[in-house]
């Protein structure tokens, strides 16, 4: 093999290791992310029952449902924008930061991951509503704050 063809192997080989140099500093920064995020975090500092929600704060909030379209068509709390949960990092540029996100699913389950996500992205103003639209609608739904108000 001539110096040349050294030469040529060594940089092919170079650049064909470029893309795995540039995935592993990739994977390092989201490890870092994730990382100073489980390090801040607390259990339920990103939650939020039906009941801490007075009717008249809704407007306040940015409501996100994350459920399909057929779920969000058939109900959904008032005044929600609906994004499907596999497409709300993606469309991001349509959620405010100057606002308080209110994030649910039927359960919570995706709205936690689209929560952690948007939060890793630089999103401080995430809630999730605590047990989903199933137990927003259990305990009141819009009047579930004034419900609880008189039981206490």
């Amino acid at each position: 093999m001539t110096l040349r063809s050294l030469t040529a192997a060594l940089a092919l080989a170079s650049l064909g290791a470029l893309p795995l140099a540039a995935h592993a500093q990739a994977d390092k920064v989201v490890t870092e992310a994730v990382e100073s995020y489980f390090d801040f975090v607390d259990a339920n500092g990103g939650t939020i029952a039906a009941e801490q929600i007075p009717a008249e704060d809704y407007p306040k909030l940015f409501v996100l449902d994350v459920r399909d379209a057929a779920q969000f068509a058939k109900e959904h709390v008032p005044g929600a924008v609906n994004i499907e949960w596999r497409q709300v990092f993606a469309q991001r540029s349509r959620l405010p930061r100057d606002k308080t996100v209110l994030v649910y699913c039927n359960t919570s389950s995706f709205a936690a991951q689209v929560a952690m996500a948007l939060r890793l992205d630089g999103f401080e103003n995430v809630r999730v509503l605590y047990g989903g639209f199933n137990q927003w609608k259990a305990s009141g739904g819009m009047a579930a704050n004034a419900r609880a108000a008189k039981k206490g």
